[in-house]
């Protein structure tokens, strides 16, 4: 099939052209259409680490609940980003998030549109949701590896690497601006103040020439002359 085929589906009612290769998230966005996520970012290999994406797909009479992001768009596939199920399962996901970063603006914002109890589950704050965008944007677009994962399963969290850090990191930091809980900018000058304290460097436009030094040379009077 050549990746220009283009594929007809269905997303909530309406029918939506894509081209083979895109995922149902990419048609939906395509089409305008709202799917909520934290770990997607469009210059960046999908992830589907948050599921906040999860759709209900319908193919041949048979449902499915699948990760958007990750979800391929196929011929007459009947696509629904909201029912019943698919908000339930939001719901509690927000819940579970909300359990590592409770105030986090864009969790808060979906818990209130899906009712989620940000104290259904024990707080575990660390801040991180391990959506993994600061890992892989450093990777994937800068192409620097400053920062990566560490641990596995329920102990995974990302650390920046202290080498790396000291020299990518301060002139940089375009990961603190897409991480959703301000927890990269956290962990990086934590990393800055145990690995490398007061060797910060200080950014190139903040760097003024000195003033130049002005001298006053006196004037003497001359003696007039007869």
């Amino acid at each position: 099939m050549s990746e220009l085929t283009e594929i007809v589906l269905q997303i909530d009612g309406q029918e939506v052209k894509a081209t083979a290769g895109m995922t149902v998230l990419q048609a939906a966005q395509q089409a305008g259409i709202t799917i909520p996520t934290l770990c997607h970012h469009e210059k960046l290999e999908a992830f589907g680490g948050c599921r906040l994406c999860m759709v209900e797909v319908e193919v041949r009479g048979w449902k499915n609940y699948v990760v958007s992001c990750l979800y391929p768009v196929a011929k007459d596939i009947i696509v629904r980003t909201r029912s019943e199920k698919v908000d339930k399962i939001r719901k509690v996901l927000v819940e579970e998030l909300m359990a590592h970063a409770p105030d986090a603006p864009e969790l808060v914002k979906l818990a209130e549109e899906y009712g989620a109890d940000r104290d259904r589950f024990e707080r575990d704050a660390s801040f991180c949701i391990v959506c993994g965008l600061c890992v892989r944007y450093c990777n994937e677009v800068k192409q620097k590896n400053a920062v990566g994962f560490i641990d596995n399963g329920a102990r995974r969290e990302i650390s920046f690497i202290p080498e790396v850090a000291k020299e990518e990191c301060w002139g940089c930091q375009e990961c603190f601006a897409i991480c959703p809980t301000s927890y990269a900018q956290a962990a990086y000058l934590l990393t800055e103040a145990l690995a490398f304290p007061g060797q910060r460097k200080a950014p190139i436009h903040a760097i003024k020439p000195p003033e130049p030094v002005r001298r006053v040379i006196p004037i003497m009077p001359i003696a007039a002359t007869t």
